[in-house]
């Protein structure tokens, strides 16, 4: 199944090419799609690379094009994580963090509401397949990109 979904968060950017938000911010500065404040310059809106989503006279959120930003970290020579490489990533995760350590308080239902909803059913699949008994819940969470702060 392929990723359809075409707005993304800096996080989920970042997040497919298995880099830092910092990172991937400072690349879209380079490129002339940022400004000092990490807001989209007019050039990245021009060429609907970005949006802002919010009311007028309120900052925004920011969201960008998951092609058109992926064009331009190919073009620089980065990776992007394969569907399958994600999936097998957050399996691991996930079964290590259901084992439990005395170290680590959070729960691994706390951190599946990162996984990417595109990914959950494969996610699900792959963690049946290994045998695993740990599932991700059904429609447990707010997807990131519809999250909002307090």
């Amino acid at each position: 199944m392929a990723d359809t979904k075409t707005w993304i968060s800096l996080a989920e950017l970042a997040e497919t090419f298995d880099i830092s938000t910092l990172h991937c911010g400072r690349v879209l500065d380079h490129h002339g799609w940022r400004d000092r404040r990490g807001q989209p310059t007019p050039a990245a809106l021009d060429a609907q690379a970005a949006r802002i989503h919010g009311h007028a006279g309120h900052s925004g959120r920011v969201v960008w094009h998951r092609d058109l930003c992926s064009a331009v970290f190919t073009a620089q020579g980065y990776k992007a994580r394969s569907r399958k490489q994600q999936v097998q990533q957050w399996v691991q995760f996930l079964e290590a963090m259901a084992a439990g350590s005395p170290s680590i308080s959070a729960t691994a239902d706390q951190m599946a509401e990162d996984v990417p909803q595109e990914l959950v059913t494969d996610v699900n699949d792959q963690l049946a397949a290994q045998g695993s008994r740990y599932r991700i819940a059904g429609q447990h969470r707010t997807p990131a990109s519809q999250r909002t702060a307090c």
